[in-house]
This record gives structure tokens, C-alpha cells and sequence, in this order.
């Protein structure tokens, strides 16, 4: 039984060995990580910098500026660790803008919704004296016994 695991194990160690050794080829990879001017900047060895601001990622969000700044690039550049706060970002992920998970993300997505501006004030405004936000349209067949209106 002890031989079938190790010859199992060996074989799923060489999958991930392989599959990532095909995401380093595919995806910009990080050199180097740090905190500055109150954002991550992250340059990447393609010679393009990202920056977020903290806040935006998940488990970096209540971060002090010490713990933002002592970041690790692990994982050969795909991956940034921040073990002060035990934190850590995907960078192929981060490349995509997704800093979280999906629960995460539409959280973000949900607050950013929620955000009042004079724009969108002023834009619900002028629908409301257009008669309000037109009624959704189903795209469900009509029955067949039903005249069309």
C-alpha cells in the first residue's frame, strides 16, 4: 500500500510541478513588492509596475503601514506574502485585477454600488422625470393560446 501512495504522490508532485511551470511561462511574474506613497506597487519582470491601494485586497485591508511594507515574493514571482498580517496574493490573479475572492469581490462590487455621487444623483433624477427605470422585459416565450399585446 506504502508503494502505490509514494508512486500516487510522486505523480500528482510532478502534475503541479508541471502546471506551474506553465503558468511562470505564460504569466508576467513578480520581481519585487513593497508599500509606498500608501500604495502596494508591485513590479512585475516585464518591467510594468501595479499599484492598489491596500484596501482593495483582501486581508490588506486594516493593514499598518509597517505590515504593508514587509512583503515577500515567494513562489518564484507568483506569489506575495505578507506575514505580519498572514496575507497572500495569486499574482497571475492580481494581474486580472482580482484581489480576493469572490465573496470578496462582490462585497467590493456591492459597496461601490451603493456609493452616492452628484452624478449619479443628478442621472436618477432625470430618469425619475422620464416616468423611472423602464419595467424588464421577459424573454420567456408568450403561450400560444394568449393574443400578443
Amino acid at each position: 500500500m506504502s508503494d502505490w501512495i509514494d508512486h500516487h504522490l510522486d505523480a500528482e508532485l510532478e502534475h503541479a510541478d508541471k502546471r506551474g511551470q506553465a503558468v511562470r511561462q505564460q504569466s508576467p511574474l513578480a520581481v519585487s513588492a513593497g508599500y509606498k506613497d500608501g500604495k502596494i506597487v508591485v513590479e512585475l519582470d516585464t518591467g510594468i509596475e501595479i499599484r492598489f491601494a491596500p484596501a482593495a485586497a483582501q486581508g490588506l485591508e486594516n493593514g499598518t503601514p509597517e505590515q504593508l511594507a514587509d512583503v515577500i515574493v515567494e513562489q518564484k514571482g507568483l506569489g506575495l506574502h505578507w506575514p505580519q498580517l498572514d496575507a497572500d496574493l495569486y499574482v497571475p490573479t492580481l494581474i486580472r485585477g482580482l484581489l480576493g475572492s469572490k465573496r470578496w469581490m462582490a462585497e467590493l462590487g456591492r459597496i461601490g454600488g451603493k456609493a452616492s455621487t452628484p452624478g449619479k444623483a443628478a442621472a436618477a433624477r432625470a430618469n425619475g422625470r422620464l416616468g423611472g427605470r423602464p419595467r424588464k422585459q421577459s424573454n420567456l416565450p408568450k403561450p400560444k393560446n394568449q393574443p400578443s399585446t
